[in-house]
C-alpha cells in the first residue's frame, strides 16, 4: 500500500484530520450532481456555487450530555419564551468563529453554570444537508450549578436529574443521546467503544462527506480500500447538498462510482469530524463496507482499490464488526 495512504488512513482511525491543499478537493460537487439531475430531466433547487454561511444556509448545534458519579444527568431549564419551564441537555447554535469544542463549553456554562470538559463526540445528527448537531460527552471541572437566583435569558436554573419522568421535557429527541452517554460511560470501561475522538481543527470552505469504502478481495480475503485518481490519489469526496438527506448525497455519489446497480453496502459509522473557524463547511468522513467481494462490484468512476496494510485492515475489520466503534451518524431526515 502507498505510504500516504496508509498514514491518511491510520491518522483517520485516530479521530484525526487531513491536512494538505488537495483537502476540500471534490470530486462530486453540487454543479456536478445538478448536472445529474438535470440529464434525468429534473431541475435542481440548489445553486451550483453553494457555500454554507453559518446563520444563512447552515446551522451548527452542539448538544453536551453530562452524566456524575450518582448517574445523574446534567440538565437546564429553558427560559425562552416559546419552551420556558421546560427541561432540556444544554444545547445551542455555534457562532462565527468558535469550534464545535469552544461552542460546548460555551453552552455548558451559560446554561448550566459549570465549567466542562468535552472528552468526546457521540452522535452526528443531521437534516437535509443544512441541519448539523454534534452531540458531545465531557465531565465537569469547575463552575457552580445556576439556581433560579441566577436565571437570564440563557435558562432558568440547572439541576442534577435522576429521574427525567419528575421533569418536562421540551422534547423527546434528547432521550437516545442520553442513552448513548449513559452507554457509553459502562461500555468503555471495558474498551468497547471507539476512542475519545473530539472535532479535528481542520478548515474546510464546504461541508464535505469524505468516504473511506472498504471491501474484501475473494482470492486473498484481503481488505481494499477505495481511492479516487481524479487529479490526485484521495479517499473519494462528495459535497453534501443542502437540498437533499446525507443518506441521499450518499446513494447519488455510490452511484456515480459503481453505476445504477452498485451492490449491496451499509454505513457503519463517521471516523472523524473536521470543521474550524477559519472557514464555514466541515467534512465528516464516513465508513461504508460492501457486502460482496471486491470482484463481483464493478467501478465505472475514476477510481481505483488499494490493499490496505495488515495493521490498518485489523482496526478497519475491528470498527465493522463491533457496535459503536465509530461515531454515530444519525440521518434525521
Amino acid at each position: 500500500m502507498s505510504h500516504p495512504v496508509d498514514s491518511n488512513l491510520t491518522k483517520l482511525l485516530e479521530g484525526l484530520g487531513l491536512d494538505g491543499e488537495d483537502n476540500d478537493f471534490c470530486d462530486f460537487t453540487i454543479a456536478d450532481q445538478n448536472l445529474v439531475a438535470e440529464s434525468q430531466g429534473i431541475t435542481p433547487t440548489t445553486s451550483s456555487n453553494f457555500k454554507p454561511v453559518l446563520g444563512r444556509n447552515v446551522t451548527y448545534v452542539v448538544a453536551c450530555v453530562i452524566i456524575n458519579e450518582k448517574k445523574e444527568i446534567l440538565m437546564m431549564q429553558e427560559a425562552k419564551e416559546s419552551c420556558a419551564g421546560k427541561w432540556y441537555l444544554p444545547a445551542g447554535r455555534m457562532e462565527k468563529g468558535e469550534t464545535i469544542v469552544q461552542a460546548t463549553i460555551r453552552e455548558v456554562l451559560e446554561e448550566t453554570g459549570l465549567e466542562c470538559e468535552p472528552k468526546t463526540l457521540l452522535v452526528v445528527e443531521t437534516a437535509a444537508g443544512t441541519w448539523y448537531r454534534f452531540v458531545l460527552t465531557g465531565e465537569v471541572v469547575g463552575g457552580e450549578l445556576k439556581t433560579p437566583a441566577k436565571a437570564d435569558k440563557e435558562s432558568l436554573q440547572a439541576k442534577w436529574i435522576s429521574n427525567l419522568k419528575e421533569i418536562s421535557l421540551r422534547a423527546n429527541d434528547i432521550l437516545p443521546l442520553i442513552e448513548k452517554a449513559k452507554l457509553y460511560r459502562k461500555k468503555k470501561a471495558k474498551n468497547l467503544w471507539h476512542k475519545d475522538i473530539l472535532p479535528a481543527p481542520t478548515p474546510h470552505a464546504k461541508d464535505l462527506l469524505r468516504l473511506i469504502v472498504v471491501i474484501k478481495k475473494k482470492s486473498t480475503n484481503k481488505l481494499h480500500v477505495l481511492l479516487s485518481e481524479k487529479t490526485c490519489i484521495h479517499f473519494p469526496m462528495c459535497e453534501i447538498n443542502p437540498a437533499k438527506s446525507v443518506h441521499s448525497t450518499l446513494r447519488r455519489f455510490m452511484v456515480e462510482m459503481f453505476g445504477a446497480d452498485v451492490a449491496q453496502h451499509r454505513p457503519i459509522g463517521l471516523l472523524n469530524v473536521e470543521a474550524a473557524p477559519e472557514a464555514e463547511g466541515c467534512c465528516l468522513t464516513l465508513l461504508v463496507a460492501f457486502r460482496a467481494p471486491l470482484e463481483e462490484v464493478p467501478l465505472i468512476g475514476k477510481c481505483a482499490w488499494q490493499e490496505v496494510h495488515e495493521e490498518v485492515e485489523k482496526k478497519l475489520l475491528s470498527i465493522i464488526t463491533t457496535k459503536n466503534s465509530a461515531i454515530e451518524l444519525d440521518v434525521v431526515r
